[in-house]
């Protein structure tokens, strides 16, 4: 470790960070208070309107993370940086109020605590800021001290605990070191499951939990700090996992809240290796990989989420992705945004998941911005590789409150040439079943512009769907049918783009059989 001065971390440090966030934001429109985040942007004007009243809570709460620093952090031009800085810096400080939302929200306060003592050295060492900014960063470690979101939980608290550990480190205080560790000792038990996976199950909150390891990780041993063995095996089982569940294009399935991970984050993350044929089982996490030829298809087989925090949860039980030839043919909706209404209440919805609804009602109870009630319980059946195909049965009863209690199974047959899936529905009475796909826009042959049912379905590269009829008593009422219709899939906060939804539809009495066959063509 090399000599520091009174405050700093050590310049063998880089987080991860620094790199990946190096060129998001141009430092000509921070200069003018021009700020873009989750696909939207604000011209705040100079000096910056640090409380806009037009923003949501998750755009303020962007604007006060402040990661854009790093961008002015790795600009060439440093004094025009420092100067930026500065300017801004001071605007800030005039117009927050300590303790006080948004600005002082204690996962704001995390991610602003991590960029300023990590930009320190580049963009206020040795200027006029230095001695206020130190007061300011043991304001915010004072702040954390005694507002870690042990109420929220989850990956709230990871970045709590990165800020403590970080702010220690600058400040050279072992207590707020100790405390962070004292309490991640517990989170990683918690939240890192036996198979490496975050037990959010959100891929991209396994990727910034992981991120936020590995820098906790890195920065204890450049601050000649002892390795935390449990820290570092959590690391190496979660990169196994985000191995595994990599898709052909290299980046990961939209499962749950989940944003898309850039190639540059997940190759810093260093993933294990991932099997290039066959059958992978993360049972603790709930996910099942198949790599069959030129089929890889990820299902989801588990349980919805964690008890506590709920809030990434989506009513998306037997859900699954499918890859052809490397390309995305049956894709996960995603998730745009997160403010309460009806765009959000869709995307958790089982209706916007590749499964199966009966009577129009969620498996999951999900509504609001964050809030999960009743849930599907999940049973992985079967996950084996049989007669030259692999065959994967999980069921679950996400609709046992409804008459007749229905129980949804699905068995997913996966050959060389074609996916085969039966869904059976078993209970008694008359229902409503719904299985859908979403299938999206660069899978069809030619884009679709109409907002009625399409009639002639659109043709889709590389595959051909059919659907069998339902198996039900003799003599029972059906009337079948189904819908391709154009709507939308998420790929990132504001960001929606074309796609068809299948949909699958049967009146009838149970139990009750559905079948759907994807079948490769040249």
């Amino acid at each position: 470790m090399e000599p520091r001065g009174p405050v700093g971390v050590p310049s063998d440090f880089r987080a991860i960070d620094a790199t990946i966030l190096a060129d998001r934001w141009d430092v000509g429109e921070i200069e003018a208070g021009s700020f873009g985040f989750l696909d939207e942007r604000r011209d705040l004007g100079n000096p910056v309107r640090w409380d806009p009243d037009d923003a949501t809570q998750l755009w303020l709460f962007h604007l006060h993370y402040w990661e854009w620093a790093w961008s002015l952090a790795a600009h060439p031009d440093q004094d025009r940086a420092r100067s930026t800085f500065a300017s801004q810096w001071r605007s800030w400080s005039d117009q927050t109020t300590f303790g006080r939302w948004n600005a002082w929200a204690p996962y704001p306060v995390s991610l602003r605590a991590w960029v300023l003592l990590n930009t320190f050295d580049r963009l206020v060492a040795g200027g006029d800021l230095e001695d206020s900014m130190v007061a300011a960063l043991g304001l915010h470690a004072g702040f954390l001290q005694r507002h870690i979101e042990l109420d929220i939980g989850g990956n709230h608290v990871i970045k709590n605990l990165k800020a403590l550990v970080g702010l220690g480190a600058f400040l050279h205080d072992d207590d707020l070191i100790d405390l962070g560790l004292e309490h991640l000792d517990r989170e990683v038990e918690k939240q890192v499951l036996a198979d490496g996976g975050h037990f959010e199950l959100s891929p991209s909150y396994h990727c910034q939990v992981l991120a936020d390891f590995v820098d906790i990780s890195n920065l204890l041993r450049s601050s000649g700090h002892e390795p935390v063995p449990a820290l570092d095996d959590a690391v190496h089982r979660m990169r196994c996992w985000l191995g595994s569940m990599r898709t052909p294009e290299g980046g990961v399935p939209l499962f749950n809240d989940c944003e898309p991970v850039s190639d540059e984050l997940i190759d810093l993350l260093q993933p294990g290796p991932a099997a290039t044929e066959g059958l992978t089982v993360l049972e603790p996490s709930g996910y099942v990989i198949v790599r069959r030829g030129p089929l890889h298809l990820i299902a989801d087989v588990g349980q919805p989420g964690p008890s506590s925090p709920p809030g990434h949860i989506h009513a998306d039980c037997l859900s699954f992705v499918l890859y052809v030839h490397g390309e995305p043919v049956v894709v996960d909706s995603g998730t745009s945004e997160y403010g309460s209404g009806p765009r959000r209440q869709h995307e958790r919805s089982t209706a916007a998941h590749n499964t199966v609804e009966v009577d129009g009602i969620d498996q999951t109870e999900v509504w609001g911005a964050f809030r999960a009630g009743r849930r599907a319980r999940a049973t992985l059946e079967r996950a084996e590789i049989s007669d030259h195909a692999v065959v994967i049965t999980a069921s679950h009863d996400g609709y046992r409150h409804l008459p007749g209690s229905p129980v949804h199974r699905r068995t997913w047959t996966v050959s060389e040439s074609a996916v085969a899936i039966t869904d059976e529905v078993v209970g008694t009475g008359h229902h409503r079943i719904s299985s859908r796909l979403h299938v999206p826009e660069t899978a069809l042959v030619a884009p679709v512009t109409d907002d009625r049912p399409l009639d002639p379905p659109p043709r889709i590269r590389s595959v051909e769907l059919s659907f069998g009829d339902v198996g039900a008593p003799a003599g029972a009422e059906q009337h079948p049918s189904t819908v391709w219709r154009r709507g939308f899939v998420a790929r990132g906060f504001g960001r929606l783009l074309p796609a068809v939804t299948v949909t699958n539809e049967r009146e009838v009495e149970l139990p009750a059989v559905v079948t759907t066959t994807i079948d490769v063509v040249s």
